[in-house]
């Protein structure tokens, strides 16, 4: 993995990385638990990130996913106000981020219009986000539910063969896996994909 250096303007980009810590995770690392206090937020260099809303049951819904050269805004605000977090942020594939203290991030908005910026550009995209999440929960039908999920997937990792589990998209979507794994059937029947054990292939 390579980092990018020149995420801002040279002012700007100078301040963050003098601050904050390159590290790298592997995929499945949980980057944020629910209930605990953010002492710094990330900034994904190369790999992604999930975030993810769980229940009092332990049910989860996948809200976003945070990519190379942005942030997670959820930390931000939840760190900015000393919040215990809201969400659990989960390594999807390999990456490599830039963790950014707390206070820094704060400080910066008075000092940056472009960090500025990009806080509220961020606030932006991942509000529209969640309004596509609750627009699907509340009217999509299942199946169109799953093939965006497993579209999001392929841009992602940027192929058409997915390596997933059943169980595992059951989670992100809030469902249950034999939900899940018959709608894949009929979706395969429809020849919109091909089912393998852990992989899905999109036609």
């Amino acid at each position: 993995m390579t980092s990018d250096n020149h995420l801002f303007s040279s002012l700007l980009n100078d301040a963050v990385y003098a601050s904050g810590q390159i590290k790298v995770f592997p995929a499945e690392t949980i980057l944020l638990n629910l209930q605990s206090y953010i002492k710094s937020i990330p900034i994904v260099l190369s790999g992604s990130i999930k975030v993810i809303k769980t229940d009092e049951e332990g049910q989860e819904i996948l809200l976003y996913y945070i990519k190379p050269g942005e942030s997670c805004i959820m930390s931000f605000l939840a760190g900015l106000h000393n919040d215990k977090s809201k969400i659990k942020a989960i390594v999807e594939e390999d990456a490599e981020v830039l963790m950014i203290p707390i206070e820094k991030a704060g400080q910066w908005i008075r000092e940056f219009p472009e960090w500025t910026d990009f806080i509220f550009n961020l606030y932006q995209k991942r509000f529209e986000e969640l309004l596509d999440v609750v627009n699907a929960v509340a009217f999509q039908k299942m199946d169109v539910r799953l093939m965006n999920l497993l579209q999001q997937k392929s841009t992602l990792y940027n192929t058409k063969d997915i390596l997933v589990t059943h169980q595992q998209l059951a989670d992100e979507m809030g469902t249950t896996r034999e939900a899940v794994s018959r709608v894949l059937k009929q979706l395969e029947k429809s020849q919109a994909l091909v089912l393998s054990r852990n992989k899905i292939s999109l036609v």
